[in-house]
């Protein structure tokens, strides 16, 4: 008899629900991950004990989803959804059931599972394994199996073969054949595209943070479930880049599948004593999942306008402000796939910015106004997404495939940790003097004072040691007097 361990919160749990007379079992994800050598951080439990009596066992109960059987159980400090065993049937909507009917034993809750590596139960008593469908062989063989007839579960939820195939590119498992011969049914995908844009989008994210994002990426093109949601990418497809330069091993899709496998962290200097953070960024407010993310979205769509700004002169192949128009593009996208205005400003800028050239002749200034335009917030994520592209042309590692590229990358780094260290005006809120020093010197606010204040912002720009409040002063004055007043 196959067994897991209990956590002993769990252990305790079950000794109530024995005193109370009811049986349960740890479900779902959680025996999944145990079974793959995993910690599992949420647990589900199911429970023969009605939603009403559950409510009794415990002191801290709150009606989740009551409707469907299910409470959240606040109890030794984790929160534990617990819903009673249960059978479900009619999908009129494609996700929730119309009919749901209490079960009497867990293998019948089970059926309603939508793969079999989720159809597993562990007792909270003594942690043996109930697995009607033979789920913990199907994870053995890294299978993604649907439990009983796979177009019965895909039509029950339209948003299940996503889930397959964000499975398949967290854990690096197969869709098992008929499962996957379901997927690519017309009926199937006509479910699937009823459903909710914010439902996939949760999909999405989830195989954009997976290990190799490109895996979960060309299933969803070969299953043509990326042709219903993000369309636009599949004009990439065929579009060639190489034109003899030797830049481009791949067409502009692959590219961007590939630079988002190689979108990391820092991964490229992660062996790199030079490379420092430098107070260059302040990402505390958000967390490296969140910064993953935004980067990977940005390596997935900083090419999509390639096809449409494709343009061949004299024998070679150029894509002109693609940056720019790809910027617009991916701003359509993620609007339309619900992302939060921050995330969809912070990917575009990314995109609109990702194209820059140093070259080690910049002067000081130069320096400086990169950073003002990109923002010294945005600048690790920039060198990122320009490693990501770099990885994405050959699939090979930027140290291993072009040196010259990440000196130039640490060169550029260390000049923006001496910019930033100087105390340089990154804005005008930076400068020494403001609008109500401007009035003192009968400067009226207003459209002039705006491009006064913009002349001594550039004037600091070009030499920091003009920051200070007399000489700006005097500028303005002059500028005022000679230029700005008889306008």
């Amino acid at each position: 008899m196959q067994k897991i361990k209990i956590p002993k919160e769990l252990q305790k749990m079950n000794s109530l629900f024995e005193e109370a007379g009811f049986e349960a079992y740890l479900v779902g994800g959680a025996v999944r991950d145990e079974f793959m050598g995993k910690g599992a951080h949420d647990w589900d439990v199911a429970t023969n004990a009605k939603p009403e009596e559950v409510i009794t066992i415990f002191h801290r109960v709150i009606p989740t989803g009551i409707k469907h059987g299910t409470v959240t159980v606040h109890f030794m400090k984790q929160a534990i959804e617990v819903t009673t065993f249960r059978t479900e049937s009619d999908y009129s909507d494609g996700r929730h059931p119309d009919k749901v009917e209490y079960a009497g034993h867990i293998e019948e809750d089970l059926s309603r599972r939508d793969f079999t590596m989720n159809a597993m139960a562990a007792s909270l008593k003594d942690g043996h394994i109930v697995d009607p469908y033979g789920g913990a062989e199907d994870i053995q063989k890294k299978t993604i199996r649907a439990v009983g007839q796979p177009v019965e579960r895909f039509m029950e939820d339209g948003l299940r073969p996503v889930r397959a195939v964000r499975f398949a590119s967290q854990l690096g498992f197969k869709i098992e054949e008929n499962t996957w011969a379901a997927i690519l049914r017309e009926d199937i995908l006509k479910k699937s595209a009823g459903i909710s844009l914010e439902r996939f989008r949760d999909e999405f994210c989830k195989i954009l943070l997976s290990p190799v994002p490109s895996v979960g990426l060309k299933l969803l093109e070969e299953s043509g479930l990326l042709k219903i949601f993000v369309p636009e990418l599949l004009q990439g497809r065929g579009c060639v880049q190489s034109d003899g330069r030797g830049f481009h091993n791949f067409d502009v899709l692959d590219h961007n599948f590939y630079a988002c496998d190689g979108a990391v962290l820092r991964g490229a200097f992660e062996a790199c004593d030079k490379f420092s953070s430098g107070g260059a960024s302040d990402s505390s407010e958000q967390s490296p999942a969140e910064r993953l993310l935004i980067l990977r979205l940005a390596a997935l769509f900083h090419d999509v306008a390639k096809p449409s700004c494709k343009r061949a002169e004299a024998g070679k192949i150029t894509f002109y402000n693609h940056e720019i128009a790809g910027a617009k593009m991916a701003r359509g996208i993620l609007v339309r796939l619900k992302f939060s205005n921050a995330q969809i400003d912070a990917v575009c800028h990314l995109i609109k910015e990702h194209m820059f050239n140093y070259e080690s002749s910049w002067s000081d200034a130069a320096v400086r106004r990169f950073v003002q335009r990109v923002g010294a917030e945005n600048i690790d994520a920039l060198f990122d997404l320009r490693l990501a592209d770099i990885y994405g042309m050959k699939r090979v590692d930027v140290r291993l495939h072009d040196t010259a590229v990440c000196g130039k990358l640490l060169e550029l780094r260390e000049r923006v940790d001496g910019v930033l260290s100087q105390k340089s005006a990154m804005g005008l809120k930076d400068l020494a003097v403001n609008g109500g020093d401007l009035i003192k010197i009968g400067i009226p606010a207003g459209k002039k004072m705006g491009a006064v204040l913009n002349e001594l912002f550039e004037a600091v720009t070009d030499d920091p040691a003009m920051n200070n409040r007399d000489p700006l002063l005097a500028l303005a004055k002059n500028l005022w007097e000679e230029k700005y007043s008889a306008l």
